[in-house]
């Protein structure tokens, strides 16, 4: 055999060889450092959630439980702060409010999102659009849409009444009214937030698989059929997460009070939140203020424990 025959090709990998692994010491030095640069990382988020949210919380519980004026010494009162709360006249009046805007809002906030996902997802044309405008509201500060609303209901040249002079109807006194001023606040309060519930809607809805809504029509199915039978079923997870999320969120407003009634007319809009903000900003009450925000954050806190087991249990299945 001559020696041209002998030779074998050489390969790439023999020409450049692997290089030998890092030393297992060098490898435990680099992952120490990146976990202390996450760990770093991390520790900022901590420090600003202890500082702005869970300092706040602890000390606001300490103080239901003195008697705390600013430039003065607490002074330790036990639950005297919330039994003078508990027997407040506006104690009441906010529960009830806030109960009853709560009640509103689901019927009316609740339902409303629901029913244009279901319009939305069914349009062929021009999808992109018509979910900007119902997300729009969304984007506009809370402030400038109450204030918004706040010109749109006056009784004199507001937009309401105007519109209902024009059709020859009587005029209301929406957000003036002791018996409209709550329906009112519910509407700007749906009007302003619902583009968000409306996508999460519409995302469920696009998940459902379209091979059920084929077999319902060939079973003889009407729209209203298929909804019920079909798209409420398959969504309902989606839809008992978002009434939780809408009760804990309702029963902190605060803005359109605020913005539009002040609390009236004769109490008729103040809420749990707003009663807060006169105790602490309009009495210098700061312990009842704070016994008052105990009261709330136990009541949104069982709400939030039913969110969580719920999630949870959905994660597991």
């Amino acid at each position: 055999m001559t020696k041209t025959a002998e030779r074998r090709p050489v390969t790439k990998a023999a020409a450049h060889p692997l290089p030998a692994p890092p030393p297992a010491g060098d490898l435990r030095r680099r992952r120490l450092a990146d976990q202390a640069r996450a760990y770093g990382f991390l520790l900022g988020g901590l420090l600003c959630f202890a500082l702005f949210s869970w300092y706040p919380a602890i000390r606001a519980v300490v103080i239901a439980f003195q008697k705390y004026t600013p430039g003065s010494d607490p002074e330790w009162v036990g639950t005297a702060n919330f039994t003078r709360v508990w027997h407040d006249p506006e104690f009441s009046a906010a529960w009830r409010n806030t109960l009853t805007f709560t009640l509103l809002a689901l019927l009316i906030g609740f339902a409303v999102p629901f029913v244009l996902a279901l319009v939305l997802n069914e349009l062929r044309h021009a999808k992109a659009f018509f979910r900007v405008v119902v997300y729009l509201p969304v984007m506009i500060p809370p402030v400038v849409s109450a204030l918004l609303w706040k010109w749109f209901y006056d009784p004199g040249a507001g937009l309401a009444n105007e519109a209902l002079r024009f059709l020859h109807l009587p005029t209301s006194n929406w957000s003036n009214g002791a018996d409209t001023a709550l329906v009112s606040l519910v509407v700007v309060a749906t009007w302003a937030n619902m583009g968000g519930t409306v996508l999460v809607y519409l995302a469920a809805l696009q998940s459902i698989p379209g091979e059920l809504y084929e077999a319902a029509e060939l079973d003889g199915a009407n729209l209203l059929q298929r909804v019920r039978h079909v798209t409420v079923p398959q969504t309902r997870f989606v839809i008992l997460m978002l009434m939780l999320l809408q009760i804990v969120a309702t029963m902190q407003v605060f803005t359109e009070p605020f913005v539009i009634t002040g609390g009236g007319p004769e109490n008729a809009t103040v809420t749990v939140l707003y009663l807060i903000y006169k105790y602490a900003f309009l009495y210098n009450d700061f312990g009842g203020a704070c016994a008052l925000s105990v009261m709330l954050l136990l009541l949104l806190g069982a709400f939030s424990a039913v969110y969580l087991r719920l999630t949870r249990s959905e994660g597991d299945a």
